[in-house]
């Protein structure tokens, strides 16, 4: 067994957290710390037919399987690579008529390529799916009634033919998935679209101001030579100077939350208690809770009214945004601001989810120049919270440039692009689409700023009757996703 491009990283017991990874040598910002391919991986059921089962990116037109007529492709080379981890797939659910979800889909993938390779070590891995956590003795009474059922699923769906596993096996599988299971973005890295299982990134621990991000890299199979394609995977990328020795970690969820909501969420979701000095010390949690300064300080029942309304605000808001009802979202957030803005700092985090929503929508209706201004506010706040390289922070200041420039506010706009591609360089790197994509608005608005900055008139003018003569472009509709975290937990 090799290391397979795992030399640069150490298994060793974190204390107080199990098994964790080292770095071996030194690393700065933007470094790859390593790459890994899934062991297995599925589309989401709701995409089944939109994503390519390959490569996990979006097309118009995908090619689908003539067998099972269920997994669909991008071309023929997607296809042939599939066949390795489809061929059992496609016969079980040619045989039920049907395929089943996507957590008994990846523990079958799973368990085809155990019963193909052995359940040990394979290569490149540091770790054996036989040995990762699953917290079946965690779950509650919930998760253990789903577990039952899933299990059911599973050997309703496992063929006969195939090799038998024992139901605690398969119920240490189906744990594995349960909190383990990383989610997987399309190629513009907008929209989660499948679940992976990575088993070395399994071994990276949580710190809530971590010192790595996860990418995920779809891949390319576009250059005409097959010796320039590269493969589906994951990258550990240094967010900053790493040393010898030191513990490699990464955020298991959105810092934007206060140390409380934080712990309680990693408890939840991952079953464990975070120690990190940001939860133990409450870093920051002064500044997303802050409250108006002045002369006349808002009282504390003041501020808990407004947070319990921003609260019943948001509930309200997720159900206009999941109904397709935006003019009522922006009705809502513009009601919710008037009442937040003499109570709450600009850092306070119920306010930047308000401006958050308010900006994506607003930009979404064509309504720039009020959207720009709202986005300006939320990356001023964002700012002062986040890790200067996260990547949240980098794909908000990247839709506020964008909402700028498209506002007309050429300075503005170039500068909050600038910002973001040196975030996005270091926690996607150059060659990723997103970065691609941002590197083309850079050069555009820097072009149109040179032009406003030696004609401000011409300028004006030149882009008014560009945007006469040019359809308007429509943005991607708001979803209700919110950003996942690294791990995806079965709903």
């Amino acid at each position: 067994m090799t290391k397979g491009g795992m030399e640069t990283v150490e298994v060793f017991n974190s204390e107080g957290k199990g098994r964790g990874l080292k770095a071996v040598k030194e690393f700065w910002a933007g470094d790859v710390i390593f790459a890994e391919r899934a062991y297995a991986a599925v589309v989401f059921d709701s995409l089944t037919h939109l994503v390519c089962h390959t490569c996990f990116k979006r097309h118009e037109k995908l090619h689908r399987c003539g067998q099972c007529k269920f997994a669909h492709y991008c071309d023929r080379t997607c296809q042939k690579d599939a066949w390795v981890n489809h061929k059992s797939e496609c016969s079980a659910i040619k045989k039920q008529g049907k395929a089943p979800n996507e957590n008994i889909r990846l523990a079958a993938r799973i368990m085809w390529r155990i019963e193909r390779e052995g359940g040990g070590l394979t290569d490149g891995c540091l770790v054996s799916i036989d040995t990762l956590q699953n917290h079946v003795e965690h779950f509650g009474d919930e998760e253990k009634k789903e577990l039952r059922i899933d299990l059911e699923s599973f050997l309703e769906f496992w063929p006969p033919e195939s090799k038998q596993f024992g139901m605690q096996y398969i119920s240490h599988i189906l744990g594995v998935i349960n909190c383990n299971g990383f989610t997987l973005s399309d190629q513009r890295g907008l929209q989660a679209v499948g679940v992976g299982i990575f088993p070395n990134l399994c071994l990276v621990n949580h710190d809530c101001w971590p010192n790595c991000t996860v990418i995920f890299n779809n891949g390319n199979h576009e250059a005409v030579r097959s010796l320039f394609h590269t493969q589906m995977r994951i990258e550990l990328r240094a967010l900053g100077k790493i040393s010898p020795g030191e513990e490699l970690t990464v955020s298991y969820v959105d810092f934007l939350n206060v140390s409380e909501d934080r712990k309680q969420q990693l408890k939840k979701q991952y079953y464990f208690d975070c120690t990190c000095e940001h939860c133990q010390k409450k870093i920051k949690d002064d500044l997303m809770l802050a409250v108006k300064e002045g002369d006349k300080k808002p009282s504390q029942e003041t501020v808990k009214d407004i947070i319990q309304f921003s609260k019943e605000t948001l509930e309200k808001i997720d159900k206009a945004r999941s109904d397709g009802i935006y003019h009522e979202v922006v009705k809502l957030c513009r009601e919710c601001v008037a009442k937040q803005e003499p109570v709450l700092g600009e850092t306070n985090i119920y306010l930047l989810r308000i401006l958050s929503i308010l900006s994506e929508v607003l930009s979404y209706l064509q309504l720039v120049e009020e959207a720009a201004g709202y986005s300006k506010r939320m990356v001023d706040g964002y700012l002062k919270l986040y890790h200067p390289n996260n990547a949240q922070l980098g794909m908000a200041l990247m839709r506020a440039g964008v909402t700028h420039w498209h506002a007309g506010l050429i300075e503005a706009g170039h500068g909050m692009i600038c910002k973001a591609s040196a975030i996005l360089l270091v926690t996607h790197g150059s060659t990723h689409p997103i970065t691609k994509d941002l590197d083309a608005m850079r050069v555009q608005s820097e072009m149109e700023l040179h032009m406003f900055q030696q004609n401000e008139f011409m300028y004006y003018k030149m882009r008014e009757a560009a945007l006469q003569n040019q359809t308007i472009q429509v943005l991607p509709e708001p979803t209700n996703e919110v950003s996942p975290g690294i791990f995806q937990k079965k709903q």
